[in-house]
């Protein structure tokens, strides 16, 4: 393979499968000869049997052989080279952009994403607003410092006229300071009303075994939006926490059976803003 092909693959290897494949393949390339000795004389190899020699320098005549979990993920890094990159299509013209910007409980984790409450909107949207088009941006996983650094380039982007905020669950999953996760769910509020949206928080409650926590990370959201002058927060999973049986076998994300609930527990809050 030569050399500039193979560091150019082994950069786009890296930004598909991690560094370690890229750097063995960095290793592959041959290394160039040293001063005063010739390229095909370099590539043969030493003429000495000696175990020492051109040892430090020389990168081996022939790669060896990638485990075959190794060559699993490179063919499946070379075939997402020949692949589109999916992108997120901007609304049609005269369409107002509605952005959901949640975690895992917007992203519809573990079920079919028609059948995510975002998307169940988008169907409800067509007759009851139909000048607006669902964005769900949500990404199972996200915090409220992620959020932040993620929302500025899809508001620059796609300049929505409303943002639902649904983050919160997982930096009190993981117990981090509320007043970090307050001042971030501040900074995304800000962010988009500067950009000309109206914004929704979605409240987000953590179990009760969780304690004073637990009631300190719901109140910050009603904390934020009474400073903010937003909308009561809907709690997103009200008459569906409480139920086992809404939920997928981990306990903590809802089956499909339920989103609709939780459409409709958003929506109440949600329908004002689309006026």
């Amino acid at each position: 393979m030569h050399s500039g092909v193979a560091s150019r693959i082994s950069g786009r290897i890296r930004h598909w499968i991690g560094a370690p494949l890229g750097r063995w393949l960095d290793r592959r390339q041959p290394s160039p000869p040293p001063p005063g000795v010739g390229t095909a004389a370099w590539a043969a190899g030493p003429t000495s049997t000696h175990p020492c020699a051109h040892a430090a320098n020389r990168a081996p005549a022939r790669p060896g052989r990638l485990p075959a979990r190794a060559r699993g993920l490179l063919a499946t890094a070379l075939l997402a080279l020949l692949l589109p990159i999916p992108t997120v299509q901007a609304a049609p013209a005269g369409v107002r952009t509605l952005l959901v910007f949640g975690d895992s409980l917007s992203a519809g984790y573990g079920i079919r994403q028609d059948a995510a409450w975002p998307s169940l909107l988008a169907e409800r949207l067509k007759t009851k607003a139909p000048a607006y088009t669902v964005l769900n941006a949500s990404i199972s996983g996200e915090t409220t410092a992620g959020g932040v650094s993620r929302l500025p380039p899809l508001l620059e982007k796609h300049k929505p006229a409303v943002v639902v905020i649904e983050l919160g669950a997982n930096d009190g999953l993981r117990g981090l300071p509320v007043g970090e996760m307050k001042k971030n769910l501040v900074t995304m509020t800000r962010a988009a009303k500067a950009a000309g949206a109206k914004v929704l928080l979605v409240r987000i409650e953590l179990p009760p075994n969780y304690g004073a926590y637990a009631r300190t990370v719901g109140d910050a959201f009603n904390e934020v939006a009474k400073a903010e002058k937003l909308p009561v927060p809907p709690f997103l999973l009200d008459q569906v926490a409480s139920d086992r049986r809404l939920f997928q076998a981990d306990g903590l994300h809802p089956v499909a059976e339920a989103q609709g609930r939780l459409l409709d527990n958003v929506w109440p809050a949600l329908a004002p803003l689309l006026k």
